[in-house]
């Protein structure tokens, strides 16, 4: 059975999609509905779960951005890895 043009055109225009709207997820488009599910993923590492989840909630309903993965990665949300605490630690997990 021949496969017809427009069907490879649909699904790399749908794997497209998905792509940007993971990289814009990433660069401060999330919702503040998103950030509980996200920083949920971004504390499970660790075994402070309740200040991790708290400062992140709070980074991310500001920065509307989390880092992917549970650690590392502030580079890619500019506002999630300058706020700094008084003392200039990071305020952001």
């Amino acid at each position: 059975m021949a496969r017809r043009p427009y069907t490879s055109f649909l699904v790399l225009s749908l794997l497209l999609l998905i792509a940007l709207s993971n990289i814009a997820e990433v660069h401060g488009k999330l919702r503040p509905s998103d950030c509980p599910n996200k920083c949920k993923f971004r504390c499970s590492a660790t075994s402070h779960k309740k200040p991790c989840m708290f400062f992140c909630q709070k980074c991310c309903a500001k920065c509307l951005c989390v880092p992917p993965g549970t650690y590392g990665n502030k580079q890619v949300c500019p506002c999630y890895n300058s706020w700094k605490t008084k003392e200039g630690g990071p305020k952001c997990p």
